[in-house]
Order: structure tokens, then sequence, then C-alpha cells
């Protein structure tokens, strides 16, 4: 049944999805990579694809910007279309000299220097932790 975020009908999405930001990054991937891809969500542009890769059935749907609009497309995946396997992906930058263009990371925390500014504005300091293996 869809949600106000999403038009798909339950069934419509594989038990992984792809998540990339941007929706055209999601249409890109799902016409680039996926094997006959069906457009199965497009409630206010944020487009949701799904196909097969490899002879397995994969969906890519955008998550919009920032933590709240992730939260509120993961949970109605997980909650709503049985979806078991969510994996963000994208660009980011890093502090590591080491790390070069193109090279891929799986990461396990994050840090921002935003919060970092704000808390030093104010006198108070907390950092968060990025792990990189």
């Amino acid at each position: 049944m869809p949600t106000p975020h999403n038009s798909a009908e339950k069934g419509q999405f594989a038990k992984t999805v792809l998540m990339p930001g941007d929706p055209l990054r999601a249409k890109f991937i799902a016409e680039t990579f996926l094997e006959n891809p069906v457009l199965v969500n497009n409630v206010r542009g944020v487009q949701g694809y799904t196909g097969t890769w490899k002879g397995k059935p994969v969906s890519v749907m955008a998550s919009g910007m920032g933590m709240p609009s992730i939260g509120i497309y993961s949970y109605e995946l997980f909650t709503e279309y049985d979806v078991e396997n969510i994996i963000r992906i994208g660009s980011a930058g890093a502090y590591q000299p080491e790390l070069k263009l193109f090279d891929v990371i799986l990461a396990d925390a994050t840090y921002s220097d935003i919060r970092k500014r704000t808390m030093r504005k104010y006198k108070r300091h907390n950092q968060a932790i990025c792990r990189i293996k």
C-alpha cells in the first residue's frame, strides 16, 4: 500500500535497496547498471526503481537531502515494504591524505567540522569519531 512519501505497491521494492541522495543519480544508476529497471516511485521527484543486477532483484531509490529525509524513506522501506538491506551510496570528502580520488571506502562512522566550529563558538567541545577500515 502506498505511503504519503512513496507510491509503490508492496512487493515492488527488492529486499536490497541502494540509496544515493540525488534522485537523478538514482535514475542514472538504474538505467546504467540494472536490467529492465521499472520506475516504482516518483512522489515529490524522489525516484525509485527496481530491476535486476546479475539476475538478482535490486532497487535503487533516492534518499533526498539530510538525515530527516533518509530517516523517512528508510523507515517506510523497512516497515511498509519489507526491505531487508539499505546501502547508502554516494560521495564524501576525507581528511586522510592517503585516500585518493575515486577510492572506495566502507565507513562505520562520520565526522563533520561544522559542529566543531559551532561548539568552539560557544566554548564547548564535542567531536564525533571517524574510523576508516
